[in-house]
């Protein structure tokens, strides 16, 4: 008894040096409750390991009491482990769980200072030491050897994300939730197995959490303004339209790029917000050229997947239409083709409805998804914009074979065909061999703020 009691008041002195005051009010309370509850209650129904609460305890006081040795936390989950326990039977499914439990703690047999958990559902954890992380691989493989042994009628597919703790204060609940980060790059990807939480990582979970904090006062303060790419005809050199393109200029860290933020957005539902501000401001500047007596050329704005779900967004783009006096047909509605395969009739259903307003229709990246000949017949569209990837090897004749038929099969639908991606006068040349007159690159132009855009309308 004196002797845990001993360990117990070193854990405690060890913990207070290395902890903030706030952080060691919690961990006291942590024991606390833990001391409150028998043994039984801080062990996983099934599977007879540690909650989360309890293992986080005995994990950070392994830490602390052993501030020389290395540490990591593997997180392990199953991807669609609902479907197992349908497919198969509850029984089966909590087999499963009993089976990964043995095989945990066949891992950390004979090995101090380990600790397992039975998170929740199919999450398990395992904190352990180690000296090399090919030692981390080991049980990864080991762990997954005697998942596949376990007899099921069911593909089961087991990922980790795997955590090594960068200081001997390093909160275990933060480990864990980086070990659950990595995870989730690779959960359900059957050639992918574990994932170790890195650099990378970090720094695109810092970006996302800047994204999603300041996302708001960005649209607030109108931080996010359209980039527009010129369209030209490659005869003549003139620009026959444009394509709207978002940039954040944050107040701090200068310009955004889209494919920083846009996959965050996409995945919070902001993207919607994002477009609408976007949209507003090309019919504006549209409007505003038209009151004026200026030029203008058909402007191309995207159309995100999440609208596929929003029928508002229809409303929304009759709406600024009206507000700005703008004819449909200077607003082209652009999707790309893989929005397409989200929910195909009732993204139809809006087209057909956009296209009866006035308003023309263009298809993204054409080539890229895996339904492009079955869209093209079902889709109502105006205009096809053929992906880069038709022409950055343009000189194989593979490539100009695939490119000029395509081409041939477009111009027979009698669609506007736009390619994508110019940089060069051999792809320039080739294109206006196979008939294709039209294109966007950066041989012509780059990205540009509306202003600029409208200095190069007023030159023309």
């Amino acid at each position: 008894m004196e002797e845990n009691q001993k360990k117990t008041v070193n854990t405690a002195r060890l913990v207070r040096e290395k902890m903030s005051d706030g952080d060691f009010e919690l961990y006291l309370y942590s024991l606390k409750k833990l001391a409150e509850n028998n043994y039984e209650n801080n062990l996983t129904f099934m599977t007879n390991l540690y909650n989360i609460r309890a293992f986080q305890v005995k994990a950070q006081e392994e830490m602390l009491e052993n501030p020389d040795m290395k540490f990591a936390i593997i997180v392990l989950d199953f991807a669609n482990f609902n479907t197992i326990n349908e497919f198969c039977g509850r029984d089966v499914g909590d087999g499963l769980l009993k089976c990964v439990a043995d095989a945990l703690r066949c891992e950390a047999e004979g090995k101090d200072h380990t600790v397992l958990a039975h998170f929740r559902a199919d999450v398990f954890a395992v904190f352990t030491p180690f000296e090399d992380k090919s030692e981390l691989i080991e049980i990864v493989n080991h762990t997954d050897k005697r998942i596949a042994a376990y007899k099921i009628p069911y593909k089961v597919l087991p990922a980790f994300g795997i955590c090594i703790a960068d200081s001997p204060t390093m909160a275990v609940s933060t480990m864990r939730d980086y070990a659950m980060l990595a995870l989730n790059t690779i959960k359900g990807k059957f050639y992918a197995k574990y994932a170790f939480f890195d650099d990378e990582m970090r720094k695109q979970m810092l970006l996302n959490k800047m994204v999603e904090n300041d996302i708001i006062k960005a649209l607030e303060e109108e931080q996010l303004l359209p980039f527009i790419q010129p369209k030209v005809d490659m005869k003549s050199g003139e620009i026959v339209g444009g394509e709207a393109l978002v940039r954040w200029h944050h107040p701090e860290k200068g310009i955004v790029m889209p494919m920083k933020f846009i996959p965050v957005l996409e995945k919070n539902g902001l993207i919607i917000d994002v477009d609408i501000c976007i949209w507003r401001q090309i019919f504006k500047f549209i409007g505003n050229r038209i009151a004026a007596g200026e030029k203008v050329v058909p402007i191309s704005i995207n159309i995100s997947r999440q609208h596929v779900f929003d029928s508002v967004f229809r409303d929304c783009i009759i709406d600024f239409s009206k507000e700005f006096h703008v004819p449909p047909e200077l607003v082209v509605l652009e999707l790309t083709e893989s929005g397409f395969l989200e929910d195909n009739e009732k993204m139809y259903d809006h087209l057909r409805y956009l296209k009866e307003q006035g308003f023309a229709l263009s298809m993204d990246d054409f080539g890229t998804g895996y339904s492009t000949m079955t869209m093209l017949k079902n889709q109502p569209m105006d205009e096809i914009k053929i992906d880069r990837g038709f022409i950055v090897d343009i000189e194989n004749p593979k490539s100009q074979s695939i490119l000029s038929h395509t081409i041939n099969m477009l111009q027979d639908l009698d669609l506007n065909i736009i390619v994508e991606g110019v940089e060069n006068a051999a792809q320039q040349e080739y294109l206006l061999k196979y008939g294709c007159n039209k294109a966007q690159g950066f041989l012509y132009y780059k990205p540009m703020p509306m202003e600029e855009f409208a200095t190069l309308l007023d030159k023309a």
